[in-house]
Order: C-alpha cells, then structure tokens, then sequence
C-alpha cells in the first residue's frame, strides 16, 4: 500500500499566509505574518512535504515571490511543492532552480497542454503536480474549471489525466471545487472513484478537510497524499494528531 501523507499548505499574499473564500481576492482571511514559522511549526510536528501557493504570483506574473519562496525552502530544509498562476517555462525553471521538489501546475495544464507536455519531456513528470479543480454536474461528469474557478473548460478530469499519462504523469492534485475552505469533509467517493481508476497516479486530496474524522473518512481511499490548509491556521486539529489519525485506526 502507499504511504499516504499529510500535507500542510499555506497560501501566501505579499508575504502573508492568507486564506480565500472559495478563490475571491476580495474574501481574505489573513492568519500570520511569518510563513517561515509556520512551516517550521509543522514540520516540528512531523510534516514530511509542504505545499505553498504564491496567489501574488498567480494574480500578477510579474510579482512573483520568488525570493521569498527560496528563503522559505532555504530556512525549513523541506520538500516544498509550489503553485500559483504558472504560465510560463521560466516559472518552473525559478521555482525547481530555488528547491521547490514539485511545480504545481493548474489552468495551463488545460489551456496550453502541448507546452506543459514539453515541460514533462524536458524536466521529468517527478517534478509536476496537475491541480485540477472540478465541477460536478448532475449526471456525475467531473469538469475542469480554470481561471481560478472563473471558467469551465469543457475537458473532463479523465480525459486530462489520460492525456497527460503519455507523458507520465504521476502526480494529481484533485479539488472539488464545492467542498475547498468549507471544512464540511472531503468529497471521499471522488477520490476512491479515481485512484481505483487511475491506481498508478498519486492523487492528493484537497478540499474541505475540517476535522480528524474528515481525514479518517479518506483512509482506504488509495489517496497519496491529503492536503489541509485552513483546519490547520484556525487550530481544529494539529499535524501531529492528523498524521496520528492516518496512522492508526
């Protein structure tokens, strides 16, 4: 069976780890000022990869924090997977030349896919995360939406992931968009419908995970590795006791 992890994510605004309501800039949340501390903190606690998004760089390519990023990865020694509005070959060449394990990639993941292909081809498939985000409609088809969740794309979450498999892909990250900052649980048929599906691809779930029930209710799924973000800055539970509820039980 997979080792399975739990990753601590942290979205930073100008250097602020923030959260949004289900993506709007203007429903911030602001928790800390000092995103080196808090990754410290979960790492203390037993976090082995991190997950960081720059919705700086995401809104303003020319903003991104790089520097930041690379004191980040600098100060905490960790496996650090990064995202955030990456558009650009560049983009991932600053990222994994400042240490980031893996570069998150979303919207050009779908709207350029022969560009990110090339990207696979020349860097390795190890070194990208897909984050798909997906609207599931009524009769079950789970679609893509870009844009920070602006726009549908009309391209199903299979048919991505299988044309990405040409390149080797071996990393998904899965959000269902209805469930993200609601800490209401994770949408656990998904994720045991996909990696049954898909079972040589390491999916991480991510996306409503609000207490350590959630986090149980995902065992057995076959997920990889199970992001949380905003349980976490608002204290519902702790690293340590989340890996401890994946661990035992």
């Amino acid at each position: 069976m997979k080792k399975s992890i739990i990753i601590p994510a942290l979205d930073l605004i100008d250097g602020n780890v923030v959260r949004l309501h289900q993506g709007d800039y203007a429903k911030q949340t602001t928790y800390s000022d000092n995103p080196i501390e808090q990754f410290a903190r979960y790492l203390a606690q037993g976090a082995e990869q991190l997950h960081l998004v720059d919705l700086t760089g995401a809104k303003d390519p020319a903003k991104r924090q790089t520097t930041l990023i690379s004191n980040i990865i600098e100060a905490t020694r960790c496996k650090i997977q990064v995202g955030g509005g990456i558009r650009s070959e560049q983009d991932v060449a600053d990222l994994l030349a400042v240490g980031a394990n893996r570069v998150v990639i979303g919207s050009t993941a779908v709207k350029d896919r022969a560009m990110v292909k090339g990207w696979f081809e020349k860097y390795g498939a190890e070194k990208f995360v897909l984050a798909l985000d997906v609207n599931i409609n009524a009769s079950g088809q789970k679609i893509i939406a870009i844009s920070g969740w602006q726009e549908a794309s009309g391209v199903s979450l299979e048919a991505l992931i299988e044309e990405y498999q040409t390149v080797g892909l071996q990393h998904v990250l899965c959000t269902d968009i209805s469930k993200d900052g609601t800490l209401a649980g994770s949408n656990v048929s998904l994720y045991r419908e996909i990696c049954a599906k898909y079972p040589e691809i390491q999916f991480q779930s991510s996306g409503g995970i609000g207490s350590l029930t959630d986090i149980e209710a995902l065992k057995g799924t076959g997920v990889a590795g199970v992001i949380v973000g905003r349980a976490l800055l608002e204290g519902k539970f702790n690293v340590a006791e989340a890996i401890e509820c994946w661990q035992n039980g």
